[in-house]
C-alpha cells in the first residue's frame, strides 16, 4: 500500500513538471504584439472568448465575428488568427483583436502579390474619378485603363465583377494599394494564346467567345488570340446583320478558314462545320414544283423566302401578281408569312432560286384570251395617255393598248391627246392578246373600213380628179381629194414646162385638176400629174379633130398615120413621166 502511495505521489509530482514546463513553453512562444493562434473556447452575447495559450484567456467583441447578415461566423473549438495586444484588459485579461489580425494578414497578401506579381481577389465596389474603388480587404483603387484589356465606354457593367487583381503599388502607412485587372488578364491570355498557337491550322474546330459584333462580322475570342468570323461564312443562307446569328459573350464552334502566323490573322466560320445545303437544291427544288416558305426579308425589288435553314429564294416584285403593278413587296407579303411560291429557276452556282407567287393563282392573261378574242369589240375607260398611244381600262387589272397607229386610219396624229383624254369612254376592236407577255392589243380605227381599200376603184390611174392644195414642199404639191386621202403631185409633173420652185405656181388652198398617174393603197401613196392632164386633154382634142377631118375626107391615109405616130411618140414620153411622178 505504502509502495503505492509513493508512487501516485510520484506521478502527481511528474505531471505537474510536465504541467509547468509546457505552461512555461507556451509562456515562451506567445508574446505580446503580433499574431497568434487561438482556439475559441466560449461564444458569449458579446464576446468571444479566446485561448491563445497565454495565462489568461481574452475577449474580442462578438461584432468582429459577424458577416454581412448578422450571422456568427465562428464555433466553440474553431482555430482563429488573432493579434495579441501588449495592454492588459481591466479585468486582468488579455487584448486580442482578430480585425488587426485580418488587417495585418491583408497587408501581408498586399505584398507577397506585389513581391511575386501575383494577384488578389477583390471585388469591384463602385465607380470614383478616374477609375474604380476595389475592396480586398482594404479599399484599393483600380484606374479605368487597367479594368479591362480592351478600351470599353460602358464602365457599369464592372460594377460588382469579384476577379483577382494584380498590386501596381502600395503604401502601407498611407493604406494605398493600386490595382491592374488588365495585368493579369494579359497573363493568362498569352499563356492561353500560346496554347492554342500550338494546334492552331486550318480545319481546326475551335470554341470561342464572342467578344465584339461589327456591321461586316463578329470578333471571336479563342483563348489570348482574337479571330474574326465575317457575315458571309456565319450561315449557308441570307443574313442582313451578324446580330441575327450571335450575341456578345455567346460561346460557339468556330472552323479555322485561314490562318496568317507572321500577322496572326485568323479568318473563321461557323457555316463550313455543317454541310452546304445548297449542294442538293437542284434535286430538291426542280423548276415547277410548288413549295412552301417563309418570307424573312423584304427589298424594295422583291422578297426573300426562307426553302429551308440556309437556303433562300428571291420572288422579284414583277412576280407578285398578273395584273397590279406592285409598288413595294410589303403590299402583298410580310415577314414571317408562310407563303406557296413556285419554283421558276435554279442557279446553285450563284445560289439564287427563282421564285414566283403569282403562278400559283390563275393566269387571268388566259381568260382575257378566251374572253376577248381577236376581232371582239371591247368598252373602256382611257386610263392613261402616253406619247405612243392610250391605255384602255377593259377590266380590272387589265388594260388594253391602243397604239397611235391604230387611232385613225387618215390622220396623222402627232400625239394621241390630240384625239383622247383620261378619262373618255371608247370602243376599240381586239387585235391580239399576249399571254407570255401579258400584253392586250386594241384598235379604234378597225372599227371602220379603210379607205385606202377603195382608193384603186375609186381613183384609178388615168382618172381625172380634183383636189385642194394641202402643203407645198420643194419636190412638189399634195393635193386632198378626200377626208384622209392625199396625192402628191411631183414637181417634174406640175408642168410641161421645168418648175424650180412649186411654190411660185401654188399655194395651199388652191383648188387643182390632175390626173392620177399612180396608185399603191398599201404604202397608202397617189401619184397626180398636171402635165400628164394636159397631155390627155391635148391627146383627146388631136383624136376629136382628125376623127371629123377624117370623116370631111381633107386628111390622106398617110397624114393620119403620122400624125397617130407623132401621139404615140407624146404618149409614151407621157408614160415615162407619169412613172417618175408616181415613185417620187
Amino acid at each position: 500500500m505504502a509502495e503505492n502511495e509513493e508512487a501516485k505521489k510520484s506521478e502527481v509530482a511528474g505531471a505537474e513538471e510536465d504541467f509547468q514546463s509546457l505552461f512555461e513553453s507556451s509562456m515562451r512562444a506567445v508574446k505580446p504584439g503580433g499574431l497568434v493562434k487561438g482556439r475559441v473556447v466560449g461564444i458569449t452575447a458579446t464576446h468571444v472568448m479566446i485561448d491563445v495559450g497565454y495565462k489568461s484567456e481574452g475577449q474580442i467583441p462578438l461584432q468582429e465575428f459577424l458577416d454581412r447578415n448578422g450571422k456568427v461566423q465562428v464555433n466553440v473549438g474553431d482555430e482563429v488568427d488573432v493579434f495579441f495586444d501588449s495592454s492588459e484588459a481591466e479585468n486582468g485579461g488579455i487584448v486580442l483583436s482578430r480585425q488587426r489580425a485580418e488587417n495585418i494578414k491583408i497587408w501581408e497578401e498586399i505584398e507577397k502579390a506585389y513581391r511575386e506579381g501575383s494577384g488578389i481577389e477583390g471585388v469591384i465596389q463602385s465607380k470614383v474619378k478616374g477609375g474604380f474603388k476595389v475592396d480586398v480587404g482594404v479599399p484599393a483603387f483600380l484606374p479605368g485603363s487597367h479594368v479591362d484589356v480592351r478600351p470599353t465606354r460602358n464602365l457599369d457593367k464592372f460594377l460588382g465583377v469579384k476577379d483577382r487583381f494584380a498590386v501596381l503599388k502600395y503604401n502601407r502607412m498611407r493604406g494605398n494599394v493600386v490595382l491592374s485587372r488588365r495585368m493579369l488578364m494579359e497573363k493568362e491570355r498569352e499563356a492561353m494564346k500560346k496554347d492554342v498557337l500550338k494546334i492552331l491550322e486550318e480545319g481546326v474546330i475551335l470554341e470561342g467567345t464572342v467578344k465584339n459584333i461589327t456591321g461586316y462580322g463578329a470578333f471571336v475570342d479563342l483563348g489570348g488570340i482574337d479571330g474574326i468570323l465575317h457575315i458571309s461564312d456565319m450561315s449557308w443562307g441570307r443574313i442582313n446583320h451578324p446580330s441575327e446569328m450571335v450575341k456578345v459573350g455567346d460561346r460557339i464552334k468556330v472552323v479555322v478558314l485561314k490562318f496568317d502566323a507572321e500577322r496572326e490573322r485568323i479568318s473563321l466560320g461557323t457555316k463550313q462545320i455543317m454541310p452546304d445545303p445548297w449542294q442538293s437544291v437542284q434535286e430538291k427544288y426542280p423548276v415547277g414544283a410548288r413549295i412552301q416558305g417563309k418570307v424573312i426579308s423584304l427589298m424594295d425589288y422583291g422578297a426573300f423566302v426562307e426553302l429551308e435553314k440556309g437556303v433562300e429564294g428571291l420572288i422579284h416584285v414583277s412576280e407578285m401578281s398578273w395584273t397590279k403593278k406592285v409598288p413595294h413587296p410589303s403590299k402583298v407579303v410580310q415577314v414571317g408569312e408562310t407563303v406557296e411560291v413556285l419554283i421558276l429557276n435554279v442557279d446553285p452556282a450563284h445560289r439564287r432560286i427563282s421564285l414566283g407567287l403569282k403562278q400559283v393563282l390563275p393566269n387571268p392573261w388566259e381568260q382575257v384570251k378566251q374572253k376577248y378574242p381577236v376581232g371582239s369589240v371591247v368598252k373602256g375607260t382611257v386610263r392613261n395617255v402616253t406619247d405612243f398611244g392610250i391605255f384602255v381600262g377593259v377590266e380590272e387589272g387589265i388594260d388594253g393598248l391602243v397604239h397611235v397607229s391604230d387611232l385613225h386610219w387618215t390622220k396623222k396624229v402627232k400625239h394621241p391627246s390630240e384625239l383622247f383624254k383620261k378619262g373618255d369612254v371608247v370602243e376599240a376592236k381586239v387585235l391580239g392578246v399576249d399571254v407570255q407577255n401579258e400584253r392586250f392589243s386594241l384598235g379604234i380605227k378597225q372599227l371602220a373600213p379603210d379607205p385606202w381599200e377603195l382608193v384603186s376603184r375609186n381613183y384609178p390611174v388615168g382618172s381625172k380628179v380634183k383636189g385642194d392644195v394641202t402643203s407645198v414642199a420643194d419636190f412638189g404639191v399634195f393635193v386632198r381629194l378626200e377626208e384622209g386621202v392625199e396625192g402628191l403631185i411631183h414637181a417634174s409633173q406640175l408642168s410641161t414646162e421645168r418648175v424650180e420652185k412649186p411654190s411660185t405656181l401654188f399655194k395651199v388652198g388652191d383648188s387643182v385638176e390632175t390626173e392620177v398617174i399612180h396608185v399603191d393603197p398599201h404604202e397608202k401613196k397617189i401619184g397626180l400629174s398636171i402635165r400628164a392632164l394636159k397631155r390627155s386633154e391635148e391627146r383627146q382634142e388631136m383624136e376629136n379633130y382628125l376623127q371629123r377631118e377624117k370623116e370631111a375626107g381633107r386628111f390622106s391615109f398617110e397624114s393620119i398615120l403620122n400624125e397617130e405616130l407623132r401621139l404615140d411618140r407624146d404618149d409614151e414620153s407621157q408614160t415615162t413621166g407619169k412613172k417618175r411622178g408616181g415613185t417620187s
